[in-house]
């Protein structure tokens, strides 16, 4: 009897304890659902689910959705549906300004850097051990015009990843390293023919070659700000698209380029779809040179920008459609 009845107390500890580590568990994704539901939400561009429509807005496309190398590309050219990507959608910021809007995780006031580091700085006291950091990824794509304008994609994970995986590497390279591994997928899902014929349905860029890309990285962050108007190229077919661009809907995927056989299949990092942007959202800020400070700016969205912006975006999805940046992936 005794036996049993210290078995029935050591399994009753089991249990007590099983429930505990559930409990834990359930209250840390309840806590990074807190703050990545916050600045998900916090922008002036409406994050909607993927079953959901509503114009000028935000969402995360499924990863089958992109076509990616698979395992035996490198003999057979073969690509196959994306997986889901690494990274979770965080958030998506659409501002302007009178400069170029370089480094805005580096800005500790920003909405996004201030949300991660006091997610980061909760996590720290709750001890390592118990729960993982965040580590975020910022794309910047800087458009180009008499004011400038960022569209800003941030995707989220708590994942460690170790020294030789691909993200590892990559974040462990240099620039030189990261300019021929960095790509982008551009799928049309909705435009005018005019565009999608002189664009291309599907379109694959290897940023760091076609455009030119500045890297910031932090301990929890790494940004890339990718500068639209460096190519000349892409500047060449502008004027194309201009007036069209309430009426894009553009799925955009980021990953790694896989380029050896151990590396395949490619594996995405995150996805965005930007629907039929609304140009007078985007949120007007200064960048305070002298202290770091981002601050909103007032002022009225000039109407003359309706055409500018335009310009910028039609830029950015030509220049993904040169055969010459990546010529084995058409």
């Amino acid at each position: 009897m005794a036996q049993n009845g210290e078995k029935t107390e050591v399994g009753g500890d089991e249990e007590q304890e099983q429930e505990k580590e559930a409990e834990e568990t359930k209250e840390e994704e309840v806590g990074d659902m807190e703050w990545e539901e916050v600045v998900k939400s916090g922008g002036s561009v409406s994050f909607i689910e993927p079953n959901m429509e509503d114009s000028a807005v935000w969402l995360s496309p499924p990863g089958h959705s992109f076509q990616v190398r698979g395992p035996q590309y490198l003999t057979t050219k073969v690509k196959i549906a994306g997986s889901e990507p690494l990274f979770k959608p965080l958030a998506f910021d659409w501002l302007r300004s009178g400069s170029r809007i370089d480094s805005i995780l580096e800005h500790p006031n920003s909405r996004v850097r201030s949300a991660l580091d006091r997610a980061t700085a909760t996590e720290e006291a709750a001890g390592v051990s118990k729960k993982k950091k965040p580590f975020v990824w910022a794309f910047n794509l800087q458009v180009p015009s008499k004011e400038h304008f960022s569209a800003i994609a941030y995707f989220v994970t708590y994942t460690d990843f170790t020294e030789d995986s691909m993200c590892g590497r990559f974040l462990k390279g240099d620039d030189a390293y990261r300019n021929t591994r960095l790509k982008l997928i551009a799928n049309i899902v909705e435009g005018p023919w005019i565009v999608k014929t002189a664009v291309g349905e599907h379109a694959i860029c290897i940023l760091g070659r076609s455009l030119t890309c500045r890297y910031l990285q932090g301990a929890n962050f790494l940004e890339v700000d990718v500068d639209i108007g460096s190519s000349m190229v892409a500047n060449a077919i502008v004027h194309l698209a201009i007036g069209y661009i309430t009426t894009l809907t553009v799925d955009l995927a980021f990953l790694i380029e896989a380029q050896t056989e151990e590396e395949l299949p490619e594996k995405l990092l995150g996805t965005i779809r930007l629907k039929k942007l609304d140009l007078t959202a985007a949120v007007p800020i200064e960048l305070l040179s002298t202290d770091g400070v981002v601050t909103a700016a007032g002022g009225s969205f000039p109407a003359r920008l309706w055409k500018s912006i335009g310009q910028g975006f039609s830029t950015f999805l030509q220049s993904g459609n040169q055969n010459q940046y990546d010529s084995d992936d058409e």
